[in-house]
């Protein structure tokens, strides 16, 4: 068996998915059901087209607090990409542009993000209230 039809895809299942392997649920699973425990760490694939894979290591687990409604953001670094920035390559392209005023696409990319972005930027409250709104 290759290492590839061990590995487990989860996410959306598509109807077109008939090659090995299979998309699993990822409605149906939680994370405790996928990662062995502490010090695991797993790989999470975001955005196919643009393919940002983020690894993820899992480094304490804590009983639930009550009150507490999760998940929760504890810490983090750096804002996210904006969508559709085209990959590592865009995102690096994205960022040259906003630094120099005389770049070609300089104005474009400002008017695109709606005037500025700091990549230096990361608001945990700002999180939280995303991960909130999550159902």
């Amino acid at each position: 068996m290759s290492s590839s039809s061990r590995v487990s895809i989860y996410g959306v299942p598509d109807q077109d998915d008939a090659e090995p392997p299979k998309t699993r649920d990822e409605r149906k699973y939680r994370l405790g059901d996928l990662v062995p425990g502490e010090r695991s760490q797993f790989a999470y694939n975001y955005d196919f087209g643009d393919y940002w894979q983020h690894v993820l290591v899992i480094e304490k687990t804590l009983p639930p607090q009550e009150g507490i409604r999760y998940p929760v953001c504890l810490a983090g670094a750096r804002a996210c990409p904006p969508e559709d920035v085209g990959g590592i390559s865009g995102y690096d392209n994205f960022l040259q542009a906003l630094k120099d005023p005389d770049h070609p696409e300089h104005q474009e990319f400002l008017d695109w993000i709606g005037g500025t972005f700091d990549p230096e930027e990361f608001d945990v409250d700002q999180i939280n209230q995303k991960l909130r709104s999550i159902r």
